[in-house]
């Protein structure tokens, strides 16, 4: 692989490959692997640099028109993904999360991955617009494929809680093959391995796909470096894999030779964008976590020598959303941190920001031992020590301790200090028409305009949330588990009331359909009506479901390395 920044070429050089691919997020990347290794010559044309910084972190700013923007939803916006996403901020990005650098969305995720249910291809007649035109069935093998990428169990453990309107549901997450107490990281993964047959250029923002005259092929793309200069980029194939929010606004902004920009010749690009509405629906008081946590919390799996975590919560059965006419969602667990975290307050002090230094300071003495975690586990996580102990390590905490080595992957190896047990809903939204990407009529520094996110969250989804949280504390009750403390909402039946925020998994753009007319790709993943452009990642998806989807991109990803690899005659 050779690693390179368009800035440090020559002015005027033309690029030239087989295969040029928009984005270096986990399915970019994964698809220019697969590719390079049937002997396709690739080019990974990402955004960003290695890591993430602001100049480019920048770019990622979106205008937002949706839900009472500001107050209770930005704060409930900036304590969610704030505590990942470190470049991020709700002013930026009032809709969305995007991480402009290698790995993309892998430089900030938790690593939680799970497959969609077999009720998520389905068309449902209380769902509108629902239904894929390809089949669970039929994305196994890739499934299975991605599974490995994403160094995945491919069976969970058994179920421990079942019910007619729920029943258990597993997470698992992405480990890391080389830093083990660290979830998947694409672009340092790439960045070891090397794979040969890949070019990916740094700084390199997309800003145009350009048509020949015909309007049936791309010809080139035009990429810019930070300073602004412009380079061509010609390939053979193109597949677009910059983000659901980015893939639409690049196609819409590409509009010299099709005026409504590429692929939108129906008025649906940008369209349907399906997002996981998220919001808590209770607490365990202190003295009553110690059994829910036991049985939602972490299960160490080991599979083919290698030691697995997944994390249990709860999912609506597929009977329950179709008798009661509801989404598909779950709900899982999530430890609170205490006010008295020494890790935070040893953070204040370290960066000078403490409002009352010696609160701070006898918080982080009393906690000194929490502390001593996090620096033994720093100092397993050094270079300096020896690669197949740390495996060994990890793989034993796994199986022995899988609630401490949640805690390390969830934040970055620094445990802390907790004090309850939230229960945390999540819900697919309805595919719905409205809720879209357009442009603005602001540009960035480059010239290209600005997405303008509308996004909504509907009363089929607040139902769905409110039916949910009942459910899941009459499923407690029966189940002998102590009783949570439901929200105001929750208690009342005032669904409306509740402030559900965007969990950063944007869908649906440039949604997947047989039928031009309602869609923007083929069920092949190309753009109709442009012979030589795919559109990857979750942006074709249909419907959303209710798991975080990064497995299900990786497995639609897999299946077009694949087609990719036919169109070359690999």
């Amino acid at each position: 692989m050779r690693l390179g920044r368009l800035g440090s070429l020559e002015i005027g050089k033309v690029l030239e490959t087989d295969l040029a691919i928009v984005g270096g997020g986990p399915v970019g990347l994964t698809i220019a692997e697969l590719c390079a290794k049937a002997g396709i010559a690739v080019l990974v044309l990402e955004s960003g640099l290695e890591e993430q910084d602001e100049a480019h972190e920048e770019l990622n700013a979106v205008e937002f028109e949706g839900d009472g923007h500001g107050g209770e939803y930005s704060a409930l916006r900036s304590a969610f993904h704030g505590q990942l996403a470190t470049l991020w901020s709700d002013q930026r990005q009032p809709y969305g999360v995007r991480c402009r650098g290698l790995g993309g969305s892998t430089q900030a995720w938790a690593g939680k991955s799970a497959p969609f249910d077999p009720i998520d291809f389905a068309s449902r007649h209380w769902v509108e617009n629902s239904g894929w035109p390809i089949t669970l069935e039929e994305l196994g093998p890739y499934i299975e494929q991605a599974g490995e990428v994403l160094n995945l169990c491919p069976a969970a453990p058994v179920a421990r809680f079942t019910g007619e309107r729920l029943a258990s549901f597993y997470w698992q997450f992405s480990r890391s093959r080389s830093e083990h107490f660290d979830v998947m990281r694409f672009g340092r993964m790439i960045s070891r391995t090397r794979p040969p047959g890949v070019d990916v250029m740094l700084d390199a923002t997309v800003t145009r796909i350009a048509l020949d005259p015909s309007g049936g092929r791309v010809s080139h793309l035009e990429a810019a470096d930070g300073a602004g200069q412009r380079h061509k980029v010609t390939a053979r194939h193109f597949v677009l894999a910059a983000s659901a929010i980015e893939n639409a606004r690049l196609l819409l902004a590409s509009n010299d030779v099709a005026p409504a920009g590429i692929g939108n010749q129906h008025d649906n690009v940008g369209r349907y964008m399906t997002d996981h509405a998220g919001v808590q629906i209770g607490t365990f008081r202190e003295a009553d976590i110690a059994r829910p946590a036991k049985i939602f919390g972490f299960y160490g799996v080991q599979h083919h020598k290698r030691a697995h975590m997944f994390m249990h919560g709860l999912a609506l059965t597929p009977a329950a959303q179709e008798s009661e006419r509801l989404l598909n969602a779950a709900v899982w667990f999530a430890p609170k941190r205490a006010p008295d975290d020494p890790w935070d307050s040893l953070k204040r002090l370290l960066k000078g920001r403490s409002a009352d230094r010696m609160h701070d300071l006898v918080t982080v003495m009393r906690g000194s031992s929490t502390l001593a975690k996090g620096i033994g586990v720093h100092v397993i996580n050094s270079p300096r020590f020896p690669s197949v102990l740390k495996g060994a390590i990890a793989n034993s905490a796994i199986r022995l301790s899988p609630n401490f080595v949640a805690g390390e992957f969830q934040s970055g190896g620094l445990p802390h200090k907790l004090c309850g047990l939230s229960i945390e809903a999540i819900t697919e939204q309805a595919p719905c028409r409205e809720n879209r990407i357009t442009l603005s009529g602001r540009g960035d520094r480059l010239g290209v305009p600005l997405a303008r996110a509308s996004w909504k969250v509907g009363d089929l989804e607040r139902r769905t949330l409110l039916a949910l949280a009942r459910a899941t504390k009459a499923g407690l009750a029966a189940a002998g588990l102590p009783s949570p403390d439901m929200v105001d909402w929750v208690e009342r039946g005032r669904a409306e009331e509740a402030t559900p925020i965007d969990l950063a998994h944007t869908m649906g753009t440039t949604r997947m359909a047989v039928d031009p007319r309602d869609g923007v790709v083929d069920p092949r993943c190309r753009v109709h009506g442009i012979a030589n452009l795919h559109v990857a990642g979750g942006s074709v998806f249909p419907t959303a479901g209710h798991a975080n989807p990064t497995w299900m991109m990786l497995a639609v990803a897999c299946r077009l390395a694949a087609d990719v690899q036919r169109e070359f005659g690999s």
